[in-house]
């Protein structure tokens, strides 16, 4: 009798347990999880990381002169010529952390999938042109190993030569832009050019063409070969094909988030930038600057304070902190720095400006000294011109209050006509005012072409041996975790500091 009750036992106990178990792989699947990623997704996240952070601000726009702070701390950069590696390390990380890792997710991703091949080339550009304003920045860099965190647990990425990444950064953007296919499935979801094969085909070869100029006094063969090459092929043709980040209340400009924010009574336009553009009566002045007459104070800078008349602009100068700037702020018969003027934070830099990374009016100016040189044809004095009435249209992107009246762009260009003997000075100085507010693409074409003709910042601490600051600093987080790496890109290309030069600044 107990051999029986036993075995019933054990039947009951196997029932139960199918029971139990019956659904049990369905009732604890979670059938609204995440459980993939659309890799465009990915790349949109990559697109908006690409928008400069308030560090730029303080290093690569500060060493061309267009904006400067006389306060110190955090705020320490370019305005000392000193190192600051809070602020050196912020486009590094933003670049690495998002744009790198997605793009190269991306691409790992979709490599194989003939049904994503467009998705494919547009994350090489977009991955390309990242790479460009990081080895720019800082010379070698991570590049072959880099973004491989997740993918092949490469933590610890060994860095390129810069000459083997412009070489690969050549290659990628000439390949990529030549494959993609508006016959082939399109990616709606991509929030850049929404999906338009055509518009990411010009940003490639735009971004060829830039990669060709960079190189045109370090290797002028190659240079002529890519520019022409890209020229070719189809660059952008009107400002609807700029490579721009659109901003809204969920996604705020970086630059205009931090100059509304703590940094709002400390940021000025620079005598240098202000003094140009007075001088050349540049109808732009107006659409940029803005002063608060007679501010004593961070609190009195109001609108009712506020003025754009070009006149009554006055810049910033270099080489002075906010004890020894009190001696041209009563030189000037200023109230204080604060009546200094600043580039105006409720039109050109409010919360959801735009952030212009590639424009049509680079690329035309970029045209315009390509054609100086004979390596593409076509007019250098066309180029020019359509280059800066480019620049003055894209004004009235920032703001509508920022637009420049027709006749005014006609006025200046009929007074600024390009003079062949000082072609390539104009037309980088063009570039300059062109790129305001993109302090990485100033910055490398100022070093690459040797204008505008600035003359160095004379603050007497300055912790360089130079004129200029050269390059940035790697992170300290570099330092500490990827020393080897580091160590070994040092030893080829220089001092870890802020004198030594890239490898195409020449």
């Amino acid at each position: 009798m107990k051999t029986i009750l036993k075995f019933w036992l054990m039947v009951a106990t196997l029932v139960a347990a199918t029971s139990c178990d019956n659904g049990f792989e369905d009732l604890n699947t979670n059938k609204i999880g995440v459980t993939g990623i659309n890799p465009v997704f990915m790349l949109n996240d990559a697109v908006t990381f690409t928008a400069l952070p308030l560090g730029t601000v303080i290093y690569d726009v500060g060493i061309m002169q267009q904006i400067v702070t006389p306060n110190s701390g955090i705020l320490t950069g370019a305005n000392f010529n000193l190192d600051n590696r809070t602020a050196t390390q912020e486009l590094w990380q933003r670049y690495y952390r998002n744009t790198i890792r997605n793009t190269v997710s991306v691409i790992n991703q979709v490599a194989n999938d003939p049904t994503r091949t467009n998705l494919l080339q547009m994350a090489r550009i977009l991955k390309a042109f990242a790479f460009m304003v990081m080895t720019d920045t800082y010379g070698d860099v991570p590049y072959s190993e880099a973004g491989k965190g997740f993918i092949d647990q490469i933590v610890l990425p060994r860095y390129d030569p810069q000459e083997t990444i412009y070489k690969e950064i050549i290659r990628e953007l000439t390949e990529a832009s030549a494959a993609l296919d508006a016959t082939k499935p399109t990616e709606s979801a991509d929030i850049l050019y929404i999906g338009d094969v055509t518009k990411w085909r010009k940003l490639g070869y735009s971004l060829l063409l830039r990669a060709g100029m960079r190189l045109s006094l370090v290797a002028p063969e190659l240079a002529a070969q890519t520019v022409k090459l890209a020229f070719e092929k189809g660059v952008f043709q009107s400002n609807g094909d700029n490579f721009m980040i659109l901003h809204n209340a969920n996604f705020l400009n970086p630059i205009g988030n931090g100059l509304n924010a703590t940094e709002a009574n400390n940021f000025f336009l620079a005598a240098p930038f202000v003094t140009h553009l007075k001088t050349t009566a540049d109808p732009r002045l107006k659409a940029i600057a803005v002063r608060y007459v007679g501010a004593t104070s961070g609190p009195q800078m109001v609108p009712s304070r506020g003025s754009t008349d070009p006149e009554v602009q006055i810049g910033m100068p270099l080489g002075y902190d906010n004890n020894t700037i009190s001696g041209p702020v009563a030189a000037s018969k200023l109230a204080s720095f604060y009546d200094y003027s600043q580039v105006d934070r409720n039109r050109m830099v409010k919360l959801q400006s735009p952030s212009f990374l590639v424009t049509y009016a680079q690329t035309q100016l970029l045209l315009a000294e390509a054609a100086q040189r004979n390596w593409i044809a076509g007019s250098a004095a066309t180029f020019y011109e359509q280059g800066i009435r480019a620049h003055m249209e894209q004004m009235a992107l920032y703001d509508a209050a920022c637009a420049v009246p027709p006749a005014a762009t006609t006025t200046y260009l009929a007074a600024n006509p390009l003079v062949p003997a000082k072609a390539l000075e104009q037309i980088n100085t063009q570039y300059w005012i062109a790129s305001f507010l993109n302090g990485p693409e100033t910055f490398a074409n100022f070093r690459r072409s040797g204008f505008p003709a600035l003359p160095p910042n004379p603050f007497p601490g300055k912790g360089i041996k130079g004129n200029f600051i050269n390059r940035l600093t790697y992170p300290n987080s570099e330092l500490s975790v990827n020393s080897g790496n580091l160590n070994e890109a040092v030893s080829r290309q220089g001092p870890d500091d802020l004198d030594t030069k890239v490898w195409w600044h020449k």
